[in-house]
C-alpha cells in the first residue's frame, strides 16, 4: 500500500480546469496542462489498506487500483504503467471519459471523499507515454488464423489488440473515414483530444493490426463475403440506433440527433470543414436529454457561440449526495453532476417533457413547448397548467440509443438472433448463433460505459482465441450476463 496515514493526512483534490472564459474559445481539453503531477502523489497515498478493495468490483475491467496507486505514490511510473496495462488496453481513454464507478465503490468513500482514482490513472498513462514506457507488443509467432473486427470503438479496438497480440492476423473494419468510432466522432475534442486515439492506433498498427476505413459491412461489403474471407468475425458495431422523439413538429428543420450534430464539430477539428454544416452560432439551443451526450452537446454549443443553451431532462433532479437506502455504497449512484460543460453556462430543467415543436413559415424550428411532469401511479404524467414555450432555433436529441443498426443489413445478412432488448444475442463465450461470429460491446450489451466496452472486447477476444486454437491464455474480465452492481 501507499502511505498508511495518507487518507488521514490529505483531503481529496482533483485536476484544475482552465478558466471558463478561456476554454470556451478553443477546443483543447479543459484541464490545466501539468496540473495533476504535483498533487497526484498525495492523492494516490489516500488509497488505504482496506483489506477488500471494492474498487476492483466497481470497475468491470478489474483494474489493479491499489497496486498502481502505490506505484504512483512512489513515482515508479514504469511499474505503475505495467500494472495499469495488465487489465486495461486504453487507460488514456478511460482516465478521461469514464464516470469512474471505481470511485463510487472506493472503501474510503463510505465516510470520506473517495480516492481520485481516475486522476491517478490518467497521470500514470500520460507519464508512460512521456517516458516511452508504452511500446508496441509484437507477437512472437503468428497463428495463421485471421479475424475481422467490425467497428473501431473501444470494444472493437480492445478485441483487435488482444487478438493481434495472441498472434492472429486482425483487420478492423470501420464505416467512418477515420478509426475510433464514438471515441472519434461522438466525444468532443474538449473532453479528449484525438491525438490520444491517433497515438494508440499507431501502436496497434506497429503490432500488426490492420485498419479498413470507409467500409460499412452490410452495405459496402456483404456479411457473407466477410465471413468467407476470415476464420472468425467480431461484431463491435455499437448501439447506434438513436431514440427519437415522435411529437408534432419533429420534421422541422433544425432538429437533429446528437450524433448528427456532434461529429461535425469534430470534423472541423480534423480539418474537413472550415465551419460545421450544423452550428449553434447565434441560436437559442435546446438539448433534450440530461446524460453525458447531452452535456457534450451543451459544451459544443457554448464553443460555437450559442445565444442560449437549455438542457431538458424528463426525470426529476437527482440528489446531491448518495442516499444510504436507495443508492447504498458500493453501488454506482445517480447523483446531480456538474460537468465542465455545465460550468460554462446554460440552464438545466428537470422533470419536463416536450409536447410539440413550433416552426416558422419556412419550416424551421423556432420554439419548443414543454410541460412539467410528475409520477402518478408509477407513470410520468404532465401537470395540468404547467405548459410553457421556450425559444429554440437548434434542437439536439440526446436521449440514448435503442440497439444496433438494422438498416445496413449486417444483422440480417449474418442471420443473427436478437435478445428481448434488441441486442445481438450471444453465449458464454460471446459467440452468436452463427458459429465463428462473435459480438462485443454495446451491440451485445446495449448502451453502456467505456469500461464495460473495453472489458467486453477483452472477454470476447478470449472466446475468439479459444474458438480458433482450442484454448486461450487471454483474460476475460466479465461474462456476457454480468451487470453493474445495483440495488
Amino acid at each position: 500500500m501507499a502511505d498508511p496515514k495518507g487518507f488521514l493526512n490529505h483531503g481529496r483534490e482533483v485536476a484544475r480546469t482552465r478558466p471558463v472564459d478561456e476554454r470556451v474559445k478553443d477546443w483543447n481539453e479543459v484541464y490545466v496542462p501539468g496540473a495533476l503531477l504535483p498533487i497526484i502523489g498525495k492523492q494516490a497515498s489516500r488509497c488505504m489498506d482496506c483489506g477488500i478493495p471494492f474498487c476492483h468490483n466497481g470497475c468491470p475491467l478489474g483494474n489493479l487500483i491499489p497496486e498502481w496507486n502505490d506505484y504512483a505514490y512512489r513515482q515508479d511510473w514504469a511499474a505503475a504503467s505495467e500494472r495499469l496495462h495488465a487489465t486495461n488496453n486504453f487507460p488514456e481513454f478511460t482516465g478521461r471519459l469514464c464516470p469512474a464507478p471505481c470511485e463510487s465503490a472506493c472503501v474510503l468513500g463510505i465516510n470520506q471523499q473517495p480516492v481520485t482514482i481516475k486522476n491517478v490513472e490518467v497521470s500514470i498513462i500520460d507519464q508512460a507515454w512521456e517516458t516511452g514506457d508504452v511500446a508496441p507488443r509484437i507477437p512472437e509467432r503468428l497463428s495463421g488464423k485471421t479475424v475481422a473486427v467490425i467497428g473501431s470503438g473501444p470494444a472493437g479496438l480492445a478485441a483487435a489488440q488482444q487478438l493481434t497480440r495472441a498472434g492472429h492476423t486482425v483487420a478492423v473494419y470501420e464505416r467512418a473515414d477515420r478509426v475510433g468510432g464514438l471515441l472519434r466522432y461522438g466525444i468532443p475534442e474538449f473532453k479528449m483530444e484525438k491525438r490520444h486515439i491517433n497515438r494508440r492506433i499507431e501502436q496497434m498498427r506497429a503490432e500488426g493490426t490492420r485498419f479498413r476505413t470507409g467500409v460499412e459491412v452490410g452495405r459496402d461489403l456483404k456479411a457473407g463475403d466477410l465471413k468467407k474471407r476470415y476464420d472468425a468475425v467480431v461484431i463491435a458495431a455499437g448501439s447506434t440506433t438513436a431514440r427519437d422523439l415522435p411529437v408534432p413538429g419533429r420534421e422541422l428543420t433544425g432538429i437533429h440527433q446528437a450524433m448528427e450534430y456532434l461529429p461535425l464539430s469534430n470534423k472541423v477539428q480534423e480539418g474537413d470543414f472550415v465551419s460545421p454544416p450544423i452550428t449553434a452560432e447565434g441560436k437559442h439551443v435546446v438539448v433534450i436529454g440530461g446524460g453525458d451526450t447531452g452535456a457534450d452537446c451543451v459544451g459544443t454549443a457554448h464553443r460555437q457561440g450559442a445565444a442560449s443553451v437549455t438542457q431538458l431532462e424528463i426525470m426529476p433532479r437527482p440528489n446531491d449526495a448518495r442516499h444510504p437506502l436507495n443508492q447504498p455504497w458500493p453501488t454506482f449512484p445517480m447523483l446531480y453532476k456538474v460537468t465542465s460543460a455545465h460550468e460554462e453556462g446554460g440552464e438545466r430543467v428537470y422533470a419536463v417533457s416536450t409536447t410539440h415543436f413550433e416552426g416558422d413559415e419556412d419550416g424551421n424550428v423556432q420554439a419548443l413547448h414543454l410541460a412539467e411532469v410528475e409520477f402518478i401511479d408509477g407513470k410520468l404524467t404532465p401537470k395540468p397548467g404547467s405548459e410553457r414555450r421556450i425559444p429554440a432555433q437548434l434542437v439536439t436529441l440526446a436521449m440514448g440509443f435503442t440497439g444496433t443498426d438494422r438498416e445496413n443489413g449486417l444483422v440480417d445478412q449474418f442471420g443473427l438472433e436478437l435478445d428481448e432488448r434488441g441486442n445481438i444475442a450471444r453465449d458464454a463465450d460471446f459467440q452468436t448463433n452463427v458459429p465463428g461470429v462473435f459480438v462485443a460491446g454495446d451491440a451485445g450489451r446495449g448502451q453502456s460505459l467505456i469500461v464495460w466496452a473495453i472489458a467486453e472486447g477483452r472477454s470476447a477476444a478470449r472466446g475468439v482465441d479459444r474458438h480458433l486454437t482450442g484454448a486461450s491464455d487471454l483474460p476475460a474480465p466479465i461474462r456476457p450476463t454480468d451487470r453493474a452492481l445495483a440495488v
